[in-house]
C-alpha cells in the first residue's frame, strides 16, 4: 500500500511539474471561427448590389469575428448612401468598430461624413479599438490598420483588419512595414486579416509572414484563390495569426456577392 501511495504521488509530482511548465495545461481552448472578406461595397461580381446576401453568407460560416473591407458609409450613390457597418451590425445582432479610411464632407450641408474604409463585426464586446492610417504615395489611396481587443470567453484576442494598396509595390511594403511596427511589442494573441493586394511570395506578405504564421498553408486546401469571384486565380486574401492561436480549418466559400470571395478559419484560442 505504501509503494503505491510513493508512485501515486510521484506520478502528481510529474503532472505538477508540466503544468507548471506549460502555463495553458489544463485550460480549455476557446473554438473561434472568423471571416475576411472585400465586400466591394455589396456589389456582386454579377453587378447587384445586395447587403442581404452577404449577411446570410456571414450567418451560414458562423463567425465570431469578422474583418470586412471596401465598406461605405453615407459613401455615395454606388451603395445607396447606407450606413453598411452599422446595417451588417443590425442585422447580425453583432458589435461593430468602423474605420474611415477616407473621410469626406456630405454632399449637402447638415448629411452624415461620407466614409469609406474597414469594419469589424464582432459577436464578443470590444474593449478598445483604434485605426491608424498606413503610409501613402501621392498617387495612392489612403489604408488603414484598424486594430480591436476582445475578451473571447475570458480569454484576450487582438484583432486586427487591414486593405493594403493595390497599385504600388513599393507602397505596399512599406504598409506592411508598418503593421509589423503598429503590432510589435505584445503578448496577447493577435490575428491579422485582411485584402493584402499580393501573393504570399511577394515581399510585402513575406514581411508579415515573418511574424505571423499564414493560416491557409497550414489548413486549406487547394491553392486558396480569393480573386477574381467568377474565376479566382491569386491568393490575395489572407488570415495570420500569432502564437496563441492554433488553426484548424479554413475554406474559401464560393459566392458572387463580392468580386473577391471570402476566407473563412477556425481556430483554438488558448
Amino acid at each position: 500500500m505504501r509503494k503505491l501511495l510513493t508512485v501515486l504521488v510521484g506520478l502528481l509530482m510529474v503532472v505538477a511539474t508540466v503544468a507548471a511548465a506549460q502555463p495553458d495545461a489544463g485550460r480549455p481552448g476557446r473554438p473561434l471561427t472568423v471571416m475576411t472578406y472585400n465586400i466591394h461595397h455589396g456589389a456582386g461580381i454579377d453587378g447587384v448590389l445586395d447587403l442581404e446576401r452577404i449577411a446570410v453568407l456571414i450567418e451560414q460560416s458562423k463567425a465570431d469575428v469578422i474583418g470586412l473591407q471596401e465598406v461605405d458609409r453615407h459613401w455615395a450613390a454606388r451603395s445607396n448612401w447606407v450606413d453598411q457597418p452599422a446595417w451588417f451590425a443590425q442585422r447580425l445582432k453583432m458589435h461593430y468598430a468602423y474605420a474611415a479610411n477616407l473621410d469626406l464632407p456630405p454632399v449637402n450641408p447638415g448629411e452624415p461624413r461620407r466614409q469609406y474604409g474597414t469594419a469589424i463585426l464582432s459577436k464578443y464586446p470590444i474593449q478598445d479599438f483604434e485605426n491608424t492610417l498606413l503610409p501613402l504615395y501621392p498617387t495612392g489611396e489612403q489604408r488603414g490598420l484598424a486594430v480591436a481587443n476582445l475578451t473571447v470567453r475570458g480569454a484576450k484576442l487582438r484583432f486586427a483588419n487591414t486593405h493594403l494598396t493595390s497599385n504600388n509595390n513599393a507602397e505596399r511594403l512599406e504598409q506592411a512595414q508598418k503593421v509589423v511596427e503598429l503590432l510589435s511589442g505584445s503578448t496577447t494573441p493577435t490575428l491579422l486579416v485582411g485584402d493584402l493586394n499580393a501573393t504570399p511570395m511577394a515581399p510585402e506578405i513575406k514581411t508579415l509572414t515573418a511574424v505571423y504564421d499564414d493560416t491557409w498553408p497550414e489548413v486549406g486546401s487547394g491553392p486558396g484563390y480569393t480573386i477574381e469571384a467568377d474565376k479566382p486565380t491569386k491568393r490575395i486574401d489572407f488570415q495570420l495569426h500569432s502564437a496563441g492561436l492554433r488553426p484548424t480549418q479554413a475554406s474559401v466559400p464560393v459566392t458572387p456577392a463580392s468580386d473577391h470571395l471570402p476566407v473563412v478559419a477556425s481556430f483554438v484560442l488558448s
